[in-house]
């Protein structure tokens, strides 16, 4: 019986079962659990490992840079850090709104790992989230130009519930990339975005070479975004590994 049901389980794809089968018909012949109970234990521990498979492939199709949570960010590395705006943002009301989230300010104050954060926190939810620089996405988009797959980059940037653009309006943009975004973001109407930027968005029109369709793109996607102005001593001396030499100076100044 023992062999037929494990054979039985393989051919549903019910590996989840069998990985805790043993566990179970333990706690069942011990009396911990009644027919009834042993069935639901059993679909159970099957739904769990189909969660947590889909959880990983979700998480590795986001591309993060890395694996970085909201709990583990140090709200402490500086007071001007707005902590209950972004904790807020970590219920994700914006997300199921369909609006963005811009975070902004100088570099190193953390606003990359947040946004991968909110990210994570998304894609626990359930939702599809890619991560990329916005200079590789527009990277990406030239080159549909130039090998005519344009129109399937682009679907692929559409598709996501959650597009995080890091280190937007770094520099000027051509006439062509300005077009690009303005595609993105009026195609990605009603989907989420998260933008990191080390320029306030007041600042990013000079960087659209047409002004028409910087005013068109910009207030677009400004007017139903959540603004987080990170400010504040860098984020990145923290997280650097300290040498023996600073150690024994912690140590001492203790």
């Amino acid at each position: 019986m023992d062999t037929a049901l494990r054979e039985s389980l393989r051919a549903l794809r019910l590996s989840g079962m069998l990985e805790t089968l043993d566990a179970r018909l333990a706690q069942a012949h011990g009396g911990e659990l009644g027919h009834l109970d042993f069935l639901q234990v059993l679909c159970q521990d099957e739904i769990t490992r189909r969660e947590t498979v889909a959880f990983q492939r979700r998480l590795l199709r986001a591309k993060f840079e890395q694996q970085v949570t909201l709990e583990e960010f140090d709200f402490t590395a500086s007071p001007k850090l707005p902590a209950a705006q972004i904790r807020d943002l970590a219920a994700l009301r914006w997300l199921h709104a369909g609006e963005s989230v811009i975070l902004f300010g100088p570099v190193g104050v953390g606003k990359t790992h947040v946004a991968q954060a909110l990210g994570h926190l998304a894609v626990r939810q359930g939702a599809h989230v890619r991560f990329a620089k916005t200079s590789r996405i527009l990277a990406e988009l030239a080159g549909g130009h130039a090998d005519r797959t344009w129109d399937k980059r682009m679907r692929e940037l559409i598709r996501p519930d959650v597009l995080i653009l890091d280190d937007f309006a770094m520099r000027q943009l051509t006439t062509t990339q300005a077009d690009d975004l303005y595609e993105l973001v009026s195609e990605r109407q009603g989907r989420s975005l998260i933008i990191t930027s080390n320029r306030a968005p007041s600042d990013w029109y000079p960087l659209f070479p047409n002004p028409v369709v910087a005013e068109s793109l910009l207030d677009r996607l400004i007017n139903t975004s959540h603004q987080v102005i990170m400010n504040g001593p860098s984020y990145r001396p923290n997280k650097r590994p300290r040498t023996p030499t600073e150690k024994i100076s912690q140590q001492s100044a203790a």
